[in-house]
């Protein structure tokens, strides 16, 4: 993968621990030359994985809406900044420009963006590797709700095992790197988003 879209909190949050690995998450990816394609803003954990590349030489890619430009406080020294009309513009612009999808702790935004990511999947719109960073067991209770939908019967488990989960950074890329995609339903075909 030469680019991974990172979604997580413009909030900070509160674990000393989650904050220090997403300064290390932008340290790998500046080290592997991954480039970062991320919300744009300098605040919250979004600007440590942002800080951690710049810091080591690293290409970093902002995508906000025009609205939020001021609100998340862009980053001034990122490699390219994109700036968009609406939120379905920004999420569109970093799945062209990404080769996978990692997620990081963050609120209802993040979760907005991985649902959305993974229906994409699901419904075979890309066949790209998305990838849990689950720091400190901040996403054990969606993991088991997702579990949960597969005993119930309203998610299918391959669906679920195509999204990949590790607690640590080296090997939640191992197994992004690893990935498998799932089959793409016959009546699709590419460049549907």
């Amino acid at each position: 993968m030469k680019s991974i879209s990172v979604f997580c909190g413009s909030s900070e949050g509160n674990d000393d621990y989650i904050i220090s690995q997403a300064y290390q998450l932008g340290v790998k990816f500046a080290k592997n030359n991954i480039t970062l394609v991320y919300g744009a803003a300098k605040i919250g954990i979004m600007g440590q994985v942002a800080k951690g590349v710049m810091d080591h030489n690293g290409l970093v890619i902002g995508v906000i809406p025009e609205f939020l430009k001021l609100k998340e406080v862009y980053h001034p020294n990122l490699t390219e900044l994109i700036v968009t009309d609406n939120m379905h513009e920004r999420k569109v612009i970093m799945y062209e420009k990404s080769d996978g999808f990692m997620i990081l702790p963050g609120g209802f935004g993040t979760m907005d963006e991985f649902f959305e990511i993974t229906t994409w999947g699901q419904i075979g719109l890309h066949t790209k590797p998305i990838g849990i960073l689950n720091l400190n067991g901040f996403y054990d209770d969606l993991l088991q709700l997702a579990k949960n939908m597969v005993t119930k019967g309203f998610l299918k488990q391959v669906n679920l095992d195509a999204v990949v989960v590790d607690t640590s950074i080296e090997g939640l890329l191992k197994k992004m790197n690893n990935y498998k995609p799932l089959s793409t339903p016959k009546w699709l075909h590419k460049k549907q988003v």
